[in-house]
């Protein structure tokens, strides 16, 4: 658990740096830009759940719904990514 928040932490400085990046060129988020990136954080942590819910798993039928879920929360934080000129990742 402590590697999950250990990335996610990570992440959010990445973010962070995308953001002051915007800013120090002269253009401030808007409202939705940051309604995006704080969705786009819950995404994330969901993955890092998600993740480690498929390594814990020992049911394949659950591992298998998890890895469906997985594949839905990639393409939901790639489409945001893409929304938000982020590069994927």
């Amino acid at each position: 658990m402590a590697r999950g928040w250990e990335s996610k932490s990570v992440e959010a400085q990445i973010e962070e740096a995308e953001e002051r990046k915007r800013v120090s060129r002269g253009t401030e988020l808007a409202a939705h830009e940051k309604e995006l990136l704080r969705d786009l954080r819950v995404l994330q942590l969901s993955r890092t759940r998600v993740l480690h819910q498929i390594a814990e798993a020992t049911h394949e039928g659950y591992r298998e719904m998890m890895s469906r879920a997985l594949a839905d929360l990639d393409q939901k934080i790639a489409e945001m990514e893409k929304r938000l000129s982020l590069p994927p990742g």
